[in-house]
């Protein structure tokens, strides 16, 4: 069955993950996705490794693991932008497209005639989404920006980690590239908005989406929290600022995560842990109570996690209806009978390194009966000057 995107174009000039996550969501939902890169070096994030896919033979190719994470589902071309046969490409396909994806700094496209205002001259329907650190307004729209330096100037990593007076203590990024990502998938949400807005108006429209400007917006409760109380608020390692406990404790033998996210489930896990004097203590019966009294009761909830294994508080837990987890490496993590369920491992064919396993999209439609991302194009690229005849032609008939 064909996805839900079946009957759009995007032509994806977008490189390393914020703007190519875009448009591999965009593929995962069925759009055919035509992805520019430059001659010879390509997109950034093929030169992101090690590690590399492997050949049939088990050698390295010259495809990282990173840029496939981005661009499966992806057709694919190279094309010079510098050059004015490259530029005329570019435009023909525009001109053809229904979505443009771009994560150039402010001003760059422009100077080579391939800006929004230059682009819906020829083609009024076209939805141009421009990601950048800093957005297309402001003092910082000149500034180049990044996952990393954005999890901080954002106050990311100003909540994120172990107090400074733990061990460990200090800021952390989180440990993939989350702002990437999210902006990413707010692009997405504003393409398929524009798609439907184009259904009533007939016109495309300019999206302007930021890294700094995701961050704030999904500081979420953090921000909130702060927004309503005037207080800044700091690291709690896997701590909740909200919620006790909902946090990591140590076993006899691992970790586990407890969520009790309400008192009926605080309750049971007292049950469930032979410790119903806790809830039955007017200091933590309930929820806003263990928020204040945080520094007495997790020492005493940490003392009862002690006396079992992790495996026997799963089993408990579970077997009384608590939340709870246990903390998996990535290996664990595809051995988990419900990932193995789900199908979030999949493999596809790709031209130089075999079968290579990806990580299936999580969006599940019902008139679909394989999850959207069960592509059989992997991420790669197919070389061509961008302005020369064969190369061109053959390109142009593969993307109709």
């Amino acid at each position: 069955m064909p996805g839900p995107l079946s009957h759009i174009r995007v032509l994806d000039l977008s490189r390393v993950l914020a703007g190519p996550w875009a448009g591999q969501n965009l593929a995962d939902l069925g759009a055919e996705v035509i992805k520019v890169e430059r001659p010879k070096s390509g997109d950034d994030s093929r030169a992101f490794g090690p590690p590399w896919l492997k050949d049939r033979d088990g050698k390295d190719t010259r495809e990282s693991a990173y840029f496939a994470s981005a661009n499966r589902g992806k057709k694919s071309v190279t094309v010079n932008l510098s050059k004015p046969g490259g530029q005329n490409l570019v435009r023909e396909l525009a001109a053809q497209s229904d979505v443009l994806l771009e994560n150039y700094k402010h001003g760059d496209l422009a100077r080579y005639g391939l800006g929004y205002e230059d682009l819906r001259k020829i083609n009024p329907r076209l939805i141009y989404c421009s990601v950048t650190g800093f957005g297309q307004t402001g003092p910082y729209r000149e500034r180049p920006g990044y996952d990393f330096m954005i999890q901080g100037m954002g106050g990311l990593m100003s909540i994120t980690g172990e107090r400074d007076d733990l061990p460990g203590g200090g800021p952390q990024r989180v440990g993939v590239p989350i702002v990437d990502i999210m902006t990413g998938m707010y692009a997405t949400i504003a393409v398929c908005a524009a798609l439907a807005n184009r259904e009533r108006t007939g016109k495309g429209q300019l999206l302007d989406l930021a890294l700094l400007d995701t961050q704030v917006a999904f500081l979420a409760n953090q921000g909130m929290n702060y927004l309503a109380t005037g207080e800044v608020p700091g690291r709690l390692g896997n701590a909740h600022p909200n919620i006790v406990p909902y946090q990591t404790f140590k076993t006899s033998d691992g970790d586990i995560i407890l969520a009790c996210g309400n008192d009926n489930l605080f309750s049971k896990f007292c049950e469930a842990g032979d410790c119903v004097h806790l809830v039955q203590d007017a200091r933590f019966a309930t929820n806003g109570k263990r928020v204040e009294n945080r520094a007495a009761l997790v020492p005493l909830l940490q003392e009862i996690f002690s006396r079992r294994t992790t495996r026997e508080w799963v089993e408990a837990l579970e077997a009384a209806g608590v939340p709870n987890g246990p903390i998996n490496n990535l290996k664990q993590v595809f051995e988990e009978p419900q990932v193995v369920a789900r199908g979030m491992k999949i493999e596809v064919e790709h031209a130089s390194a075999g079968k290579v396993p990806l990580m299936a999209s999580p969006m599940r439609f019902s008139d679909r009966i394989q999850a959207p991302a069960a592509h059989p194009r992997p991420a790669h690229r197919r070389d061509s000057a961008g302005c020369a005849g064969p190369r061109r032609r053959r390109h142009r008939a593969a993307a109709r």
